[in-house]
Protein backbone atom coordinates (compact mmCIF):
# COMPACT_ATOMS: atom_id res chain seq x y z
CA UNK A 1 0.00 0.00 0.00
CA UNK A 2 1.63 3.10 -0.71
CA UNK A 3 1.95 6.33 1.65
CA UNK A 4 -0.93 8.53 0.41
CA UNK A 5 -3.34 5.21 0.52
CA UNK A 6 -2.23 4.71 3.84
CA UNK A 7 -2.50 8.87 4.63
CA UNK A 8 -5.72 8.81 3.13
CA UNK A 9 -7.10 6.02 4.87
CA UNK A 10 -5.71 6.84 8.51
CA UNK A 11 -7.64 10.53 7.75
CA UNK A 12 -11.16 8.49 6.54
CA UNK A 13 -10.43 6.65 9.69
CA UNK A 14 -9.67 9.85 11.94
CA UNK A 15 -12.90 11.43 9.98
CA UNK A 16 -15.38 8.51 11.06
CA UNK A 17 -14.53 8.96 14.66
CA UNK A 18 -15.14 12.56 14.56
CA UNK A 19 -18.20 12.41 13.31
CA UNK A 20 -19.22 10.18 16.26
CA UNK A 21 -18.96 11.60 19.45
CA UNK A 22 -20.38 9.25 22.31
CA UNK A 23 -22.68 6.53 22.79
CA UNK A 24 -25.63 7.03 24.60
CA UNK A 25 -26.21 4.74 27.55
CA UNK A 26 -29.06 5.65 29.25
CA UNK A 27 -32.52 3.79 30.43
CA UNK A 28 -34.10 4.65 26.88
CA UNK A 29 -31.30 3.70 25.14
CA UNK A 30 -31.18 0.18 26.51
CA UNK A 31 -34.65 -0.21 25.65
CA UNK A 32 -34.83 0.86 22.38
CA UNK A 33 -31.47 -1.56 21.93
CA UNK A 34 -33.99 -4.72 22.10
CA UNK A 35 -35.68 -3.38 18.76
CA UNK A 36 -31.94 -3.69 17.28
CA UNK A 37 -30.91 0.35 17.93
CA UNK A 38 -28.37 1.85 18.92
CA UNK A 39 -28.32 5.82 20.03
CA UNK A 40 -25.24 7.95 19.51
CA UNK A 41 -24.11 11.39 20.18
CA UNK A 42 -22.91 13.00 17.11
CA UNK A 43 -21.69 16.45 15.26
CA UNK A 44 -24.19 19.05 14.45
CA UNK A 45 -23.20 19.51 10.89
CA UNK A 46 -23.47 15.21 10.50
CA UNK A 47 -25.87 14.79 7.65
CA UNK A 48 -27.33 11.19 7.55
CA UNK A 49 -25.32 9.28 5.21
CA UNK A 50 -22.31 10.55 7.13
CA UNK A 51 -23.71 9.21 10.18
CA UNK A 52 -24.56 5.90 8.51
CA UNK A 53 -21.10 5.69 6.88
CA UNK A 54 -19.05 6.02 10.37
CA UNK A 55 -21.05 3.04 11.92
CA UNK A 56 -20.61 0.81 9.25
CA UNK A 57 -16.80 1.52 8.76
CA UNK A 58 -15.88 1.28 12.38
CA UNK A 59 -18.06 -1.30 13.69
CA UNK A 60 -18.23 -3.26 10.73
CA UNK A 61 -21.99 -3.85 11.15
CA UNK A 62 -24.88 -2.77 8.07
CA UNK A 63 -27.09 0.15 8.94
CA UNK A 64 -31.02 -0.25 8.01
CA UNK A 65 -31.69 3.35 8.96
CA UNK A 66 -30.88 6.77 10.68
CA UNK A 67 -32.88 8.88 12.71
CA UNK A 68 -31.64 12.18 13.79
CA UNK A 69 -32.82 14.70 16.61
CA UNK A 70 -31.14 17.84 17.49
CA UNK A 71 -32.21 18.96 21.46
CA UNK A 72 -31.68 23.07 21.39
CA UNK A 73 -29.75 24.07 24.74
CA UNK A 74 -31.82 24.91 27.48
CA UNK A 75 -31.26 28.82 28.92
CA UNK A 76 -29.27 28.57 32.30
CA UNK A 77 -28.90 31.16 34.61
CA UNK A 78 -25.34 31.41 36.87
CA UNK A 79 -25.92 34.33 39.70
CA UNK A 80 -26.89 37.33 38.09
CA UNK A 81 -25.87 36.49 34.14
CA UNK A 82 -27.96 34.31 31.91
CA UNK A 83 -26.09 31.82 29.98
CA UNK A 84 -27.23 28.50 27.30
CA UNK A 85 -26.25 25.44 27.21
CA UNK A 86 -24.41 23.94 24.05
CA UNK A 87 -27.02 22.37 21.46
CA UNK A 88 -26.37 18.60 20.93
CA UNK A 89 -27.61 16.26 17.80
CA UNK A 90 -28.14 12.43 18.59
CA UNK A 91 -28.78 9.47 15.80
CA UNK A 92 -30.69 6.81 16.47
CA UNK A 93 -29.01 3.81 14.34
CA UNK A 94 -31.62 0.90 13.07
CA UNK A 95 -29.26 -2.13 12.55
CA UNK A 96 -30.01 -4.57 10.10
CA UNK A 97 -31.36 -8.00 11.34
CA UNK A 98 -29.01 -10.25 13.11
CA UNK A 99 -26.64 -7.46 13.48
CA UNK A 100 -25.11 -6.10 17.04
CA UNK A 101 -23.37 -3.38 18.60
CA UNK A 102 -21.38 -4.30 21.90
CA UNK A 103 -21.45 -0.46 23.88
CA UNK A 104 -20.50 -2.13 27.52
CA UNK A 105 -17.11 -2.45 26.58
CA UNK A 106 -15.58 -3.28 29.68
CA UNK A 107 -18.12 -2.28 32.54
CA UNK A 108 -19.18 -5.61 34.25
Amino acid sequence: MSKAKKQAASTARAYHYDVIVSPVVTEKSTRISEQNKVMFNVRLDAGKQDIKTAVEALFGVKVKSVNTLVRLGKQKRFRNTMGKLSDTKKAIITLAEGQSINLEGGVK
